[in-house]
């Protein structure tokens, strides 16, 4: 498999296997690289053109863009699931998107790199419905599962915030990968596709790996990197152990377990914590996801992959009723709730926190909902708010 991915291989390698240089050390050799188009030194080959300096600010321009973004939205320092942080380990920039706190200062997520070009099926990338965010960590290694402790010596900062819906799209992605789940998929390097996971979300990711794939390699350069991450040593001085006592495995990344009771569980597992919701526009998202919804479901095998060309806006869905939920309220009483009105939730949550909801019977279940102590307001849908 012959296939040109950017950047080479060698420059990313590069980063990692060159170390850091010492205060007062000269900075390492400079790895060179034959770039498309260069000659060797002797021959007679003229150089490409020069690109036009427009084509040289626009991307420059565009990530300067994106970096004030980031910038003026300021996230605070505090650790939080979906949170995209950057970590200084062995004096290199780490992403890292964090997914759960297993215990005190021990989290949970996945590596985060900037190659595009490299993605597989199970690395997802992030969109402009995502910004703000760092662009180096806008692809999430859903393969790269890690554990990190929070600790001041990784000079720690929080570069982006993804969504609870998007956040439980990688769940669902890592989930894939944790199954080995085969997708009717041609392995293709260096392409991004559109397309449907567990049946509830749409994500940007790339294709499968095929044999002799060169993402193989890299895929493997950047699992050291996440388990030398992950077995870095606390800055905690730990208690002087009995002489007696067995020595104990340092925290290992494993697949987050596979639900009992399938994808519904997922979802429930994804948006919910003891059963608690937070936040509170989260409790109907375990019914349904609504974003992008032309895309969702299954299909025949040509629609397993949808390219982006030009975002269209969604079709309109027509409802019945709108509902916005207290504070609060728990998923499983939400969740009977509407089965007790035969609900069906199709769109939301809007600006101000509302759902929009088909029933059979909108002058019963407006009725069963207004009277319900967990709903904070509900109406016809054209007198939502």
């Amino acid at each position: 498999m012959n296939t040109e991915l950017w950047p080479p291989l060698s420059v990313i390698r590069n980063a990692f296997e060159t170390a850091a240089p010492a205060p007062g050390e000269a900075m390492p050799a400079v790895a060179t690289v034959d770039m498309p188009g260069s000659t060797t030194p002797g021959t007679a080959v003229e150089p490409p053109p020069a690109p036009a300096l427009s084509d040289l600010l626009l991307p420059l321009a565009e990530l300067a863009r994106r970096r004030e973004a980031v910038a003026r939205r300021a996230f605070t320092a505090r650790w939080m699931p979906g949170r995209l942080v950057s970590v200084v380990h062995e004096g290199r920039l780490l992403g890292v998107l964090l997914d759960r706190c297993i215990h005190d200062d021990l989290w949970q997520g996945w590596m985060a790199a900037a190659e595009a070009d490299w993605a597989s099926a199970f690395d997802v990338l992030l969109e402009p419905d995502d910004e703000p965010f760092e662009p180096m960590f806008g692809v999430v290694q859903a393969w790269n599962l890690l554990t990190l402790e929070a600790s001041p010596q990784l000079c720690a900062r929080v570069q982006g915030e993804i969504s609870a819906t998007r956040l439980a799209a990688v769940r669902a992605v890592h989930d894939e990968w944790a199954a080995r789940a085969a997708l009717a998929i041609a392995p293709e390097p260096g392409r991004i596709a559109l397309r449907s996971v567990g049946g509830a979300f749409s994500v940007l990711t790339g294709t499968p790996l095929g044999p002799q794939d060169p993402r193989a390699d890299y895929q493997a350069l950047y699992r050291d990197v996440g388990l030398r991450l992950g077995a870095a040593p606390s800055p905690v001085p730990s208690p002087v152990p009995s002489p007696n006592a067995a020595p104990v495995p340092p925290a290992r990344a494993t697949p987050l377990p596979k639900p009992e009771d399938g994808w519904w569980g997922s979802i429930r597992r994804w948006f919910g914590a003891d059963g608690w919701v937070r936040p509170a526009f989260a409790v109907l998202a375990l019914c349904v996801v609504v974003q992008n919804i032309g895309l969702l479901g299954g299909g025949t095998e040509d629609d397993e992959v949808r390219y982006r060309t030009v975002p269209t806006a969604p079709a309109p869905v027509r409802a019945d009723l709108f509902v916005r939920w207290k504070d609060g309220v728990r998923m499983d009483e939400a969740d009977r709730l509407l089965q007790s009105v035969s609900a069906e939730v199709v769109g939301g949550p809007g600006a101000g926190g509302t759902w929009r909801l088909r029933v059979p019977d909108p002058v019963e279940g407006l009725s069963v909902l207004a009277a319900s102590p967990l709903v904070e307001s509900v109406g016809p849908a054209s007198e939502r708010p």
